[in-house]
């Protein structure tokens, strides 16, 4: 690549440029993409720029254009290991913005608008033996919230953290998702809404040298869920597991963008997406992004993603992209498909005298339990597990 990458304005909201002339087109790779901390700095969106072409403008309830208002607030619980430090801070709070800054209008607009944010912390050193919990409930029907939510784990400390959305209403947040140097961060992230709900978040995931990262996203419940991840390596010998899956109903928009920025040598990344869909108009999306910098020799990397169609009407888009910057890597790949079930496999379960229906299931908990066995808190997988089951009830499969 030979554009340079612009650098982030004002961390408090002040863009550094003139505001007469704020508006910055976005750049062709996502790894040099202008960000900014200033809503002003962003083009209003009309649905047929790269970021937006796969997302229903309409349904965004404004979260995109500025009319969307803040009329309620999220609630956000805390539980788990005591050993962990939970702040409620403001906005002045130095720490917040560390991970990353905002990519696009909906996240300068998350940023603005929030007027307290929750600061997690595991401190230096420390085992969390028991996982942490966040609980995120929505502000209600047809009311508006925004939010921000740090996730820090200091030097050599490790913890495992659940984040859990539930309930209803419209939704725009950041989250920050820091794994500082030769820390161990797992966190698994559940959106699970009411029917009626919308969210539009972006998670900025940032590692110190040598630490390690993993992530498990989940996207069940919601009207539409959109959800930006980006993995930022600040240093090398990074190592991240960025794992997902999602199932889409009837009228369901679920989308998720994911990029893995290589900035540093000798780092890892492994992304892995399975979704499932059902029922008329049921849609996901699936974006991929990794870019391998100039100076990310030594990277290695893979991406993939995999989508079941289980019904006609419904559909998913899958676009993986691997930009590569510098020849002296480990590896780097990318693959992606959709498609419906495997006819032969659905064959040899009735052949051993598995009922049509039960074999359904079957294929489609095979179909997830690869990713799902890894997560490691068990109420969680087993929930999710069950959530699964439902879905497939829903239409008699």
């Amino acid at each position: 690549m030979t554009e340079s990458t612009l650098e982030t304005s004002g961390r408090n909201g002040l863009d550094e440029r003139d505001p007469q002339n704020s508006a910055v087109p976005p750049r062709s790779s996502r790894g040099h993409r202008f960000t900014s901390y200033d809503v002003r700095a962003f083009e209003v969106p009309g649905g047929r720029e790269e970021d937006w072409r796969f997302t229903p403008m309409k349904r965004l309830h404004g979260l995109h254009d500025g009319s969307a208002e803040a009329t309620g607030s999220l609630d956000v619980e805390v539980s788990g290991d005591s050993a962990v430090k939970v702040e409620t801070v403001d906005r002045s709070d130095e720490r917040l913005g560390a991970a990353g800054a905002p990519a696009d209008r909906i996240a300068a607009q998350a940023w603005s608008s929030f007027t307290e944010a929750t600061v997690v912390t595991i401190p230096k050193d420390t085992q969390a033996t028991d996982p942490v919990t966040v609980t995120v409930h929505g502000p209600g029907q047809d009311r508006t919230a925004y939010g921000h939510l740090q996730v820090r784990a200091e030097p050599l400390s490790e913890a495992v953290v659940v984040l859990d959305y539930r309930g209803s209403g419209i939704i725009g947040d950041n989250i920050e998702m820091i794994a500082e140097d030769s820390a161990q961060l797992s966190v698994v992230t559940i959106h699970d809404f009411a029917d009626d709900a919308t969210q539009v978040s972006s998670e900025h995931a940032y590692l110190g040298k040598d630490a390690v990262f993993r992530h498990f996203a989940a996207s069940l419940g919601g009207d539409l869920v959109r959800v930006n991840t980006k993995v930022t390596f600040g240093d090398r010998g990074g190592d991240a597991d960025v794992l997902g899956v999602y199932f889409a109903d009837s009228g369901q928009h679920l989308e998720h963008r994911l990029l893995m920025d290589h900035a540093q040598p000798n780092c890892r990344s492994n992304v892995t997406y399975k979704g499932a869909l059902q029922g008329d108009s049921a849609r996901s999306v699936w974006i991929g992004d990794v870019l391998i910098q100039a100076a990310a020799e030594g990277t290695e990397t893979f991406e993939l993603n995999r989508n079941l169609v289980l019904t006609e009407g419904a559909r998913a888009d899958s676009v993986p992209n691997l930009e590569i910057e510098t020849g002296e890597i480990a590896g780097a790949g990318h693959a992606s498909a959709i498609g419906r079930f495997d006819d032969d496999q659905l064959f040899y379960l009735q052949a051993r005298g598995i009922p049509y229906d039960q074999a359904r299931r079957l294929v489609v908990r095979g179909f997830f339990g690869e990713l799902l066995q890894k997560i490691t808190v068990d109420e969680v997988r087993e929930r999710l597990e069950a959530a699964i089951d439902k879905e497939l009830a829903a239409v008699g499969a």
